[in-house]
């Protein structure tokens, strides 16, 4: 329903005005392409958001409320007598770090429409909020109409009461002017609660369809009318100016009023504040500077991806595991605070060195343990609006209590904060309890009685306890045994030691081997499901553990039967249950993607490892441009409908296998070292770490090779010593204080950048996969897999040239690359090459 009102307003004369000089700021990292009008868009900030397509309809929200959403925008131009549906010509999208603008391109004009999140203002409950703001610059040969279409939805976010339908209510800034109903003014957005409306305006518009109370019941679309005269108007900038009050006192009209006012003065300086944060925020978080320029870029937009999810919640902030556009629902995407989503992300905040970030994420959860010690697996941003206890979320998952553990020792293990640690021992004490005492079988190992070990939902029955848990459950025990160590409480040390080996000990046991594969759960007396699954990857993921007898495993894992060329499959594709589209069955993720590569890594699979790294790098470009989906088909290159565009630990995914992987570091602040166990393409010759923070130390860390492998070198440690080890045998020290890292005497490498990797939408997997890579002495042995009949070229180093090099299933070229030729046949099939020299 659209009414207006005739009440007098205050400033009627000086607020609301275009922008003069709104120029958008260029960044050196920046994504610009053509538009496509399905594939999603996020501009996301600590109070606010916009959720997208590329064709410009968006939602936007000021947390935790959806204020508007279907934005179409139409346009008539002066003798030109058709309209002009905007949206459909829009044309390119420039996505930087502060902002994101789409233009749309038309004979007779050019709009741009910038998007940009502000900072979050003081924390005030009697005073409306904002958090996100639009901004619209045209430029046209004649006059135009730009027509603004929106839903004011006002709607908290889901599980909150939704309050009926929202009521837009014009108000002119000069109510007794003549033709008042029909001047410049502003939208309050009522709800039928009246501690919960909102406001909407654009300086200069008029409203749209007005009415009367006579009139039939019919749904029309609350506008806003914008005429554009270039002679007067070339230059300004229009903002879509909005706020919120969930209070009776912040979302009164003045006090709407007053924030649409304050929003629209400072727009200006809001925008230069959220540029000034991305411009200094690699002053104190790593980068990575490589031979691959698109690498370099891919890690710096994951790491931006993964602050931008940063959410306040009242005086706490939180990390909430994505965003996508919620429709007509009222969630968008995965925007809660999730758990287990963020304790897997703190591995990639540790490792790009933002402990503060870390802290502040350890600390939003442990503010929600339960009284038993279970951390929590879901909280809503309007958990406090409903009686969330009594709802099945919060703690529904078992994983989240295990990865704290995992997750506070990565935390100290980087950071050096004991004094952290200390504080919140208590903390960690009830988590360890509730994960040694909740074993419902008697074999000493965590089971899914307390929650869901992954999945949520299996053929044919839920498990009783899934590989995932128990490995979770090995490798927390671990952190908890050295943690201890750390706290000087030696008795609990050794018990959670003790039984980190005895579930080590235990689980080759009861999750028996088939055909090489690890079985995905143990049902007790029922025995085992023995479906092949990516879950046993996790077994790596701290670094202090894994399995034995793995060759076969980590063979299939790398094969076409899971490995796609846009990730790895969660189920392999021979199984009976298999599925590509479903969410537990068979699609991909870019976590278990980063799983695998970690694994990979960790035993020595380089090749397969740089392989499923890149396959995450790449998908920076693939949908919602410098941000990571949730899931994608197993089968097709395409993501599900209802993935998160913009997904947390997906982000997360590029970080983690990139620096611990790939650059092989480890850190231990306490004893100031650094291991590094470098596994880089043969193709690069130089590589850098800049501002890798180990504790209080920023420290550039670069690799430059030579002629017996890696030279790495710390530098800039403000004076503080550092100590540069390996875990590479026959690694040392030199004269110059470097550290040499031999690598292997012979390399190979392959093209994994997003030509190669990445097929069109819709297509399959296609590309070349390194099945088994086995060193030895003087030979260097590879399984590899592509399609019939197809030859495929490797690049070739040789540490030392001396005698003969001796090729079987392949030919080295004279310029040095080594091509292999695969048997004919249907889709992938087998060739071993083996060098000798």
């Amino acid at each position: 329903m659209l009414f207006i009102t005739m009440c007098a307003t205050a400033h009627a004369q000086s607020w609301l005005t275009p922008l003069q000089n709104f120029t958008p700021t260029q960044s050196t990292l920046h994504l610009r392409r053509h538009a496509e009008p399905e594939k999603p868009f996020t501009v996301a900030g600590e109070c606010g958001a916009f959720m997208g397509q590329q064709d410009g309809q968006f939602e936007a929200w000021l947390f935790p409320v959806k204020v508007l959403s279907h934005m179409q925008i139409q346009a008539q131009v002066e003798g030109y007598d058709v309209p002009i549906d905007v949206n459909a010509h829009a044309t390119e999208i420039d996505v930087e770090p502060d902002h994101t603008t789409i233009t749309y391109s038309h004979i007779a004009f050019t709009l741009r429409e910038t998007f940009f999140a502000t900072q979050c203002g003081p924390q005030d409950t009697a005073k409306a909020s904002t958090g996100a703001m639009a901004v619209f610059t045209l430029d046209s040969i004649r006059p135009t109409t730009l027509t603004f279409s929106f839903t004011p939805d006002v709607k908290p976010m889901w599980p909150a009461p939704q309050l009926g339908q929202t009521d837009a209510e014009w108000i002119p800034l000069k109510p007794h002017a003549p033709n008042a109903l029909t001047a410049p003014g502003w939208y309050m957005l009522h709800t039928d609660w009246p501690e919960l409306s909102a406001a909407v305006a654009m300086p200069g518009t008029l409203p749209g369809i007005l009415p009367p109370y006579q009139e039939r019941p019919k749904f029309y679309p609350t506008q806003l009318i914008l005429h554009y005269d270039p002679k007067a108007d070339r230059g300004k900038a229009y903002p879509l100016l909005m706020a919120v009050g969930r209070t009776r006192e912040a979302g009164s009209r003045a006090s709407l009023e007053a924030a649409l006012g304050e929003e629209n003065a400072q727009a200006l300086r809001l925008y230069q504040q959220t540029t000034d944060y991305y411009a200094h925020f690699f002053d104190t978080r790593m980068t990575v500077d490589t031979p691959d320029a698109a690498f370099n870029d891919d890690f710096r937009w994951a790491t931006i991806s993964i602050d931008q999810l940063r959410v306040r919640h009242g005086n706490e902030t939180g990390l909430v595991a994505g965003f996508y556009s919620s429709g007509d629902s009222a969630r968008p995407g995965f925007g809660w605070f999730f758990g287990r989503d963020s304790l897997y992300t703190t591995y990639a905040i540790n490792s790009y060195g933002d402990f503060a970030l870390t802290r502040t994420e350890l600390e939003f959860l442990i503010a929600r343990q339960r009284a038993d010690g279970k951390m929590p697996h879901e909280y809503s941003q309007t958990a406090e609006s409903v009686d969330w206890a009594s709802t099945p979320y919060e703690y529904a998952a078992a994983d989240s209590t295990p990865l704290f553990l995992m997750a506070m020792e990565d935390y100290v293990n980087a950071s050096g904060d004991t004094v952290f640690l200390e504080k919140n021992w208590p903390a960690v004490e009830k988590a360890w309890e509730f994960e040694r005492t909740h074993d419902t079988d008697g074999d000493g190992i965590f089971d899914n009685s307390q929650g869901t070990g992954w999945v949520e939902s299996w053929m044919p029955k839920m498990p009783h306890q899934e590989i995932y848990l128990a490995l979770l459950d090995e490798q927390a025990s671990g952190a908890m045994g050295r943690l201890s160590q750390r706290m000087q409480k030696s008795d609990m040390a050794s018990q959670a030691t003790e039984r980190a080996k005895s579930i080590a000990a235990k689980i080759p046991q009861e999750y028996t081997q088939q055909k090489g594969m690890y079985a995905f759960s143990y049902n007790g007396k029922e025995g085992v499901d023995n479906a092949a699954t990516i879950y046993p990857a996790v077994a790596w993921w701290d670094g202090h553990s894994g399995l034995s007898q793995t060759d076969e495993m980590f063979a299939r894992w790398a094969s076409d039967e899971f490995s796609t060329d846009w990730g790895t499959r969660d189920v392999g594709n021979q199984e009976a249950i298999y599925d590509p589209i479903s969410y537990h069955q068979g699609s991909v993720w870019p976590l278990f993607t980063g799983w695998t590569s970690v694994a990979e890594y960790r035993t020595g699979r380089s090749l397969s490892g740089y392989a499923h790294l890149m396959q995450t790098a790449n998908l920076t470009t693939a949908q919602d441009l410098g941000a990571m989906t949730e899931l994608l088909s197993g089968d097709f290159f395409t993501p599900f409908g209802r993935s998160t565009s913009h997904q947390l630990w997906s982000s997360a995914m590029v970080v983690i296998p990139a620096v611990r992987g790939l650059f092989g570091v480890t850190l231990d602040a306490a004893s100031h070292t650094i291991t590094v166990d470098p596994r880089l393409p043969a193709q690069w010759d130089h590589a850098a770490l800049h501002n890798l923070r180990l504790g209080d130390q920023q420290i550039d860390l670069r690799f430059e090779r030579v002629a017996g492998g890696w030279q790495v070198r710390a530098e800039g440690t403000g004076g503080k010593s550092v100590t540069l080890k390996s875990t590479v045998a026959d690694a040392k020290l030199v004269a110059s204080g470097a550290l040499e890292v031999p690598t292997p005497a012979m390399e190979v490498g392959m093209d994994y950048g997003a030509d190669a990797v990445l097929p069109l939408p819709g297509g399959r997997t296609a590309m070349l996969k390194v099945l088994r890579q086995e060193a030895g002495p003087r030979s260097l042995t590879l399984l590899l897999e592509a399609q019939g009949s197809s030859t495929q070229t490797l690049f070739l180093r040789q540490r030392e040239r001396r005698g003969r090099l001796n090729v079987e299933g392949g030919a080295v070229s004279p310029e040095g690359k080594l091509a292999v030729h695969f048997p004919a046949g249907d889709g992938y099939v087998r060739q071993q090459v083996t060098l000798r020299w």
